[in-house]
């Protein structure tokens, strides 16, 4: 279709955006480098459209009638096509609103003789005719010949040569408009599920959304409400100070109904309609503005800009969620507190976040006391206490700072200039600034500047940093720090104390810059490791292994891998015989003490993952496994016993997907039925022996059960 027709249809009410698209996202430079691949006839991707008489909601104002018949949705190729919209057009395509404009990238001005683009820069452009906005040459209110009319006004010279070369760039960039922009079509028969598959597919094999990105689109198609719903009440909340971002809130509603934080597409399927809908009326009513509360009443968290990472709040979220409306004892804010603030010390999430969630929510959903569970995980990871040396160097950015900023609002401390306390306080004027207690210009001149790595670092470490409000921020001079905190300690007397600056006026002369240092660390260090201890006391729990840690240990009586479910790697084919392998050892651990067998893992405990089982079914996920798998064992032991002691999960390790099978000890005897090569079928009873499962004989079997089923 060509980008002329593609507008026209936009403009015609023939070419719309479902709702379950996010945003425009694109930056300025990705709409320029779209336009400088169309003026010289690179290769610029292709769209994805779908024809249908059964649209999903659609952006924008316009309401789909029956008697418009099939319609065009534009699926795949929004960010491209709505750059095109706007840089042709001049204007914001009717389907979005200027909220949902991330970056506007209107505004890209040519230049006309060299075809380099770029975004307005007064210095360069404001007295250069060769400068054009690109919107206006779209529009032809610029053209080629203007353009020299108004150089030879200014007495340059335009010969033959320069003429051409601007007309036919000046044409190059018209021409966009007739450029043909490759058009994949999903059919009218197509149902609103099987085009948001489609589309997943097509957005998986690239980096263009977010795994969460994906399932949003996936709900908005069961639940076309459901962005608009998320988007307000993230407005509600940012002017409460908490910013989140929409992948925030799929996280989060995950974690509340699965209790995991690395398979979204749990929450593709549309049978989750009813309880995404029903989960999100409580987080949105009661659960999110609770936590926000708790964290700011009780952790000091007075915006989320002081957190190296939001998704801390997610296991705090669900554990409110799992309380159902039962407000937190003070013993359990205590334990969420303490944790909390560990968690962004030892920076808890900055990496691996899905798998971190798993595990963290899995003792959210298991343990009786979570927050000790999720504690002892960091102190296996790392060291809890904090020690002076850590401080050596580090910048504001680090995690200790905000530790620091939330450790100082709970003893009341205040700005050195107002007397104003930390915490949050009304008007942009009274927000809070870092301020150099030894200024930077004054520390530069003896030493501390860029040319030496080691001591501007130093110069700029945290411990040289105290809290003001903007107001005294702006009105401080760079005043040595001897005047200006002798100064303070009149005005407010306890105010140094308060932001733990040491007290010694002989540590605040510019040539004992050092041992300042090194004397605010040791109280820092000192002050933080007291309040961390004294906000609860936590208990020894006994934490979950997790997947790692059980494919670590190695097999056992109780631990068993499997390569694949049904796929033979050596021949390339199915092989139903390795079904019957997994079936035998399920019944091995249910006529024993139980076990887990985990499919994916080779014997020697290499994560090979679940792809080429996923191949052999037909799917790309873990659903027609999962479905495969419940079949056979419903088959082979009956719905009440998968029921009641079966339980299946599915887990990444890295980039692949492991499947845990978790088999409880049986009541009765659990009896295998197998067919031998004669297609016989014959009933086999098998346990555990060791790290394998072996048949017992018919001789040896009245005794076995009778020890392990009568005794």
């Amino acid at each position: 279709m060509k980008i002329s027709t593609i507008l026209e249809k936009i403009d015609e009410n023939q070419l719309f955006v479902p709702a379950f698209q996010r945003e425009y996202v694109w930056k300025r430079d990705d709409a320029k480098q779209l336009i400088d691949s169309l003026i010289k006839e690179y290769p610029t991707g292709t769209m994805l459209t779908w024809e249908t008489a059964n649209p999903p909601e659609l952006k924008g104002p316009h309401k789909y009638n029956e008697k418009q018949g099939a319609v065009k949705l534009l699926l795949d190729g929004q960010q491209r096509v709505t750059t095109l919209y706007m840089l042709i057009r001049g204007v914001i395509p009717p389907y979005y609103t200027a909220p949902e404009i991330m970056n506007d990238t209107r505004e890209l001005f040519v230049q006309l003789e060299t075809l380099e683009l770029s975004y307005y820069m007064k210095t360069r452009m404001e007295n250069n005719p060769l400068w054009q906005n690109i919107t206006h040459v779209f529009q032809r209110k610029i053209r080629a010949r203007d353009v020299m009319r108004t150089l030879e006004e200014k007495g340059e010279t335009v010969t033959r040569q320069r003429e051409d070369r601007i007309d036919d760039n000046t044409r190059a960039i018209e021409n966009i408009l007739a450029r043909e922009f490759p058009e994949q079509t999903i059919p009218v028969k197509a149902s609103i599920r099987e085009a948001i598959d489609i589309f997943y597919k097509v957005n998986a094999s690239g980096v263009a959304l977010t795994d969460a990105e994906l399932a949003l689109a996936q709900i908005s198609g069961y639940w076309p409400q459901a962005r608009d719903r998320f988007k307000a009440k993230l407005v509600a909340l940012e002017k409460e100070g908490y910013v989140f971002k929409l992948d925030f809130i799929v996280y989060v509603l995950l974690g509340c109904l699965y209790h995991m934080g690395s398979d979204m597409r749990k929450l593709h399927d549309a049978d989750n309609s009813e309880k995404i809908r029903a989960a999100w009326d409580r987080l949105e009513k009661q659960v999110l503005d609770y936590v926000v509360n708790l964290m700011r009443t009780n952790a000091f968290v007075d915006h989320t800009d002081e957190i190296n990472s939001p998704y801390a709040l997610v296991p705090i979220i669900v554990y409110c969620f799992d309380k159902n409306g039962t407000h937190l004892t003070d013993a359990e804010i205590r334990k969420m507190v303490k944790w909390f603030f560990y968690s962004q010390v030892r920076t808890r999430y900055v990496s691996q976040l899905p798998q971190k969630l798993d595990r963290d929510l899995r003792a959210v959903a298991e343990s009786t006391q979570p927050f000790d569970a999720l504690l002892q995980v960091i102190a296996e990871e790392n060291r809890l206490e904090i020690m002076p040396a850590e401080f050596v160097g580090r910048a504001i950015q680090h995690p200790l700072f905000s530790m620091v900023r939330w450790y100082l609002k709970s003893r009341g401390a205040v700005c050195f200039t107002t007397g104003m306390s930390l915490r949050r306080n009304m008007g942009a004027k009274y927000q809070l600034e870092r301020d150099h207690i030894f200024p930077y210009s004054k520390l530069k001149e003896v030493g501390y500047g860029e040319g030496n790595r080691v001591k501007y670092a130093l110069a700029q470490e945290l411990t040289n940093r105290a809290f003001l409000t903007q107001v005294a921020n702006r009105g401080k001079s760079a005043a040595h720090a001897a005047d200006y905190l002798a100064e303070v300690k009149q005005k407010f007397p306890k105010a140094l104390e308060l932001q733990c600056i040491p007290g010694d006026p002989e540590l605040w002369k510019i040539e004992n810059y050092e041992q300042f240092l090194e004397e605010r660390r040791k109280m820092l260090a000192k002050n933080l490791n007291g309040f961390l201890d004294k906000i609860t006391a936590t208990e020894e729990m006994v934490a979950p292994a997790s997947l790692e840690d059980l494919i670590a240990e190695g097999e056992s009586d109780e631990l068993e891998f499997k390569s694949t479910l049904r796929w033979d790697v050596k021949e390339g084919t199915i092989n139903k015989k390795l079904e019957e392998v997994i079936m035998k050892t399920v019944a091995a651990f249910a006529n024993s003490q139980g076990g887990t067998l985990l499919i994916g893992v080779a014997d020697d405990g290499e994560v090979l993952g679940l792809e080429p089982d996923y191949n052999s079914l037909g799917g790309v996920d873990c659903d027609k496994f999962e479905l495969h798998l419940r079949n056979l064992f419903n088959q082979q032991f009956g719905t009440g016993f998968v029921t009641s002691k079966v339980v299946i999960k599915f887990y990444k390790v890295g980039e692949k997907e492991v499947c845990q099978i978790e088999t409880a000890a049986a009541k009765e005897p659990v009896i295998l039925k197998v067919k031998d090569k004669n297609g016989q079928t014959a009933e086999k009873f098998y346990a555990r022996s060791g790290n394998s499962s072996q048949e017992i004989l018919l001789s040896e079997m009245n005794a076995f059960i009778k020890e392990r089923f009568h005794s």
